[in-house]
């Protein structure tokens, strides 16, 4: 027999009100239809087991990154919230945070009235007459039953209750305190309790994605689509139409707003997509000043008139529990397999937070979005900069001259960026450069910012930390804390400082480098090597349909990041490589980001990645493949030559490959690209009949 156990809470939160919601909804099973399991005592120490406790509305609402929305309207109504020029001739846009809270309503309430998001069965509000805060719950016989033997001797008709009866859970008083309190939990058969899955189960499932630049309807999605208790998952623009086919068809997404620039990649993605048998999302067109009629005309859903359409008094509905599903964040694709990573509103909350505060973000900053609001949610900041009533500088497009040009017009205090971007920044025309008007603070991630790069923004005037995350960390899980006494060095050695990754931040519990195998912690040595682990509130939740995947990613009861670390006598990490990226030559590990820095360090190279060749003597050899500067020459043997001069010889790339590197679009090399293009190459020992003598003199 399958049972199913059901918790209700009636509790009334500030972002929405309903008479009934529900809780938690487990699975189990049972060999007899009356088994029952009463009520554990509370454990020692516990809250439950402390006389006079209550948790209920006053003093408790689960943690959503939604609410900091509807107090930055309050707070800061006037201020302006979203600005953003397009490309195009079209005027600028500007709304405040009266406006961003008002549309988000609206579209929240246009996706649960016109595009049925939301169990229609379920009120908005409570019923007249009715206590919020106390559910009326429908019970079977089977329930009445259980009831029954549950409160023992004093029977359920003292309090009204029977078969297809309701029961006034104000009376529940008289029940004991493990019965009633706050929470109703009973434990249903499936029969009592089908009516109310079948209301929540289409809804627990929706997903709605999107596919945009970092546009202003993408900031009101990260909150619209949670408002209406829907799950947004926010797709790289940058994939082609097979890989947004595949994502679209794995996360089962009913809705795709589509930015008008991405129409026809996003068409293909349909139309591969209805070869599968799938069912199609409903699609709805976000458009510009510059779209074209053929597009509008060819779609049934426009983002300002599904918007228009919602209604302004609308109250956003809460997550029933904080570890609900917020969101799903694909992988970013460097190893060619994403995978749906599921964030929790309690997770969003809190990473929200810890990123402001190692943002140094303080109320009403300035925040200039280079970081693509479909990696990670944007790194929590469209949540964040609203906790601290900030003004998003949206950019759809990002080159350095855009962001010099947005610093100074709209004094930007903070931005983020992958090192890509500010090794762009760095080497932008000298006529392009200005002096900074005022300090900008920089957050960088996604791959080992070279400490080269990090001097040079800092002779500019930036003020760079950088991070360290993952995808299934919700972006930022660690900096490197500065120091009032590394002011006093030299500025190489601040910047190799600067260039690790550091401790975790207050959302995360820990953080460590240990063993893979026995999982014990490593020294702190700075040379002892192992695989950065970390644990805490700002760990993913999962990966959707994956649960073997995520049990392994938690085997040992840590996060398993695969990438490889040492740990510095003062506890601060920094990456040596990935696990999958490090070169085994002749014996020896080459951690190819030290070879990396190395070739930054040369004066004609813009961009580096070293992957390892095929060989048949040494089994593989380092392989540079680089981006040259403009206006800039070298050839494969003076780098080599010059790579020689500065590494132990096995270190050296014995072969060089001049071209583009292929990037996500957070701008991570696509190392997967890379290897796979080295192995074709084929083994260099061999093609050249190099002597063993020629590779290590």
């Amino acid at each position: 027999m399958i049972s199913l156990s059901l918790a209700i809470s009636a509790t009334t939160y500030p972002c929405g009100r309903h008479h009934l919601r529900h809780s938690a909804l487990s699975l189990s099973s049972s060999s007899s239809s009356s088994a029952e399991t009463e009520p554990a005592e509370p454990a020692p120490g516990s809250w439950r087991s402390m006389d006079g406790l209550l948790r209920c509305s006053a003093n408790y609402a689960p943690l959503t990154p939604i609410s900091f929305l509807d107090r930055s309207a309050k707070v800061f109504p006037d201020r302006a919230a979203l600005v953003y020029q397009p490309p195009s001739s079209g005027p600028t846009v500007q709304r405040t945070w009266r406006e961003t809270h008002q549309r988000c309503l609206q579209l929240a309430s246009a996706l649960i009235r016109h595009l049925r998001v939301s169990p229609g069965d379920i009120d908005n509000e409570p019923p007249k007459d009715e206590d919020p805060t106390c559910p009326t719950i429908l019970l079977t016989a089977q329930a009445e039953a259980n009831a029954k033997r549950a409160m023992g001797s004093r029977g359920p008709s003292s309090l009204g209750l029977g078969k297809g009866n309701n029961v006034d859970t104000r009376k529940c008083t008289r029940l004991d305190r493990a019965l009633c309190n706050v929470r109703w939990r009973m434990s249903f058969q499936e029969e009592a309790v089908r009516h109310l899955v079948q209301n929540y189960s289409d809804h627990l499932s929706l997903l709605v994605a999107t596919l945009s630049p970092n546009i202003p309807a993408m900031y009101e999605l990260q909150f619209a689509v949670p408002m209406a208790r829907a799950i947004l998952c926010t797709l790289n623009s940058r994939l082609d139409s097979a890989m947004i086919s595949t994502l679209l068809r794995h996360s089962e997404a009913k809705i795709l707003f589509v930015d008008h620039e991405l129409f026809e990649t996003a068409q293909e993605a349909l139309k591969l997509l209805s070869n599968t048998g799938a069912k199609l999302p409903l699609l709805v067109l976000i458009s510009d000043f510059d779209t074209s009629p053929t597009i509008l005309n060819s779609v049934e859903q426009e983002y300002e008139n599904l918007l228009a359409n919602g209604d302004i008094n609308f109250q956003a509905i809460c997550p029933a529990d904080e570890w609900d599903p917020i969101s799903v964040n694909y992988t970013s694709g460097t190893s060619s397999h994403p995978k749906g990573v599921v964030y929790s509103h309690r997770g969003a909350y809190l990473n929200a937070i810890s990123t402001i505060l190692l943002h140094e973000m303080g109320v009403m900053p300035t925040y200039l979005w280079t970081v693509p609001m479909f990696h990670c949610n944007g790194w929590c900041l469209p949540w964040g900069v609203a906790a601290q009533g900030g003004t998003n500088i949206c950019l759809r497009k990002v080159t350095a001259n855009d962001i010099l040009d947005n610093i100074v017009l709209h004094k930007v205090t903070h931005f983020g960026a992958a090192p890509t971007v500010l090794n762009m920044i760095v080497n932008s025309p000298v006529s392009n450069q200005r002096p900074l008007p005022h300090k900008v603070r920089v957050l960088t991630g996604g791959s080992p910012a070279p400490p080269q790069v990090l001097q040079k923004m800092e002779e500019l005037g930036f003020e760079v930390t950088q991070i360290y995350g993952l995808t299934e960390t919700y972006g930022p899980s660690t900096y490197c804390v500065w120091k009032p006494e590394w002011e006093y060095i030299s500025h190489s050695e601040r910047s190799t400082i600067k260039a690790r990754q550091g401790v975790q931040h207050l959302g995360m519990e820990n953080v460590d480098v240990r063993d893979p195998v026995t999982m014990e912690s490593l020294p702190a040595d700075g040379k002892t090597i192992g695989e950065i682990m970390l644990r805490g509130n700002t760990i993913m939740s999962g990966y959707l349909k994956d649960f073997n995947a995520t049990k392994e990613a938690f085997k040992g009861g840590w996060f398993h990041s695969g990438d490889l670390a040492v740990k510095h006598p003062d506890m601060y990490i920094q990456i040596k490589d990935r696990l999958k990226d490090i070169i085994v030559s002749g014996g020896e590990n080459i951690n190819s980001i030290e070879v990396e820095t190395v070739l930054y360090s040369h004066p004609a190279i813009l961009e580096a990645a070293v992957v390892a060749r095929p060989d048949d003597h040494w089994g593989e050899t380092p392989c540079a493949f680089v981006t040259l500067k403009d206006g800039h020459e070298a050839s494969e043997q003076e780098i080599i030559t010059f790579c020689r001069s500065h590494l132990p010889h096995f270190m050296a790339p014995t072969s060089v490959v001049f071209e583009e590197l292929p990037k996500t679009a957070t701008g991570k090399v696509q190392k997967f690209i890379l290897r796979e293009k080295a192995k074709a190459m084929g083994s260099l020992s061999k093609s050249s009949n190099m002597t063993i003598n020629s590779v290590l003199m």
